[in-house]
Parts: C-alpha cells; structure tokens; sequence
C-alpha cells in the first residue's frame, strides 16, 4: 500500500515545484506527473506529485469517497 500526502504549491520553477505540507513544512517536488499551479492541491508521494487537487471541495470530495461510506455515515448520525 503506498501513501500519497496532500500539500499545496507555494511556487513552480520548471518541472519543481516547492509545496507546503502545513504547518510551514516546505518541500520540494517534481510536478512532471501533473498540471499544477500555484495555490492548487497536490498529492505527493516520494517527491512526486501524483495528482492534482484543485480546490479545498474537491479535496474534501475525494477524501469522503477514500472513506467507506457505511463508517463514515455511522461516525456522522450515530444515535444517542
């Protein structure tokens, strides 16, 4: 199983881009893979953005889809 972190693009000099991973932790990856500008999301993993993540809605759609629908409703709406 491989892990893909989300970050944000701070800036784009050719095929690198710096990324911020939050909390000030900057890195630089490769953008080859996708079409990023600066302030979109990115999914990065060993120095690779892998895929792009435009806006914070998207972002947050996908998580929802990475997590089973039955785990999160239960989370959500449980009863008391």
């Amino acid at each position: 199983m491989c892990l893909a972190i989300p970050a944000k693009v701070v800036s784009i000099k050719n095929d690198k881009a710096e990324v911020d991973f939050g909390e000030g932790v900057l890195r630089e990856v490769n953008v080859t893979l996708v079409k990023a500008k600066i302030g979109d999301y990115v999914l990065v993993h060993a120095g690779y953005a892998i895929q792009d993540i435009i806006s914070n809605f998207r972002f947050m759609s996908w998580c929802m889809r990475a997590t089973p629908f039955k785990f999160w409703m239960k989370k959500k709406h449980k009863r008391r």
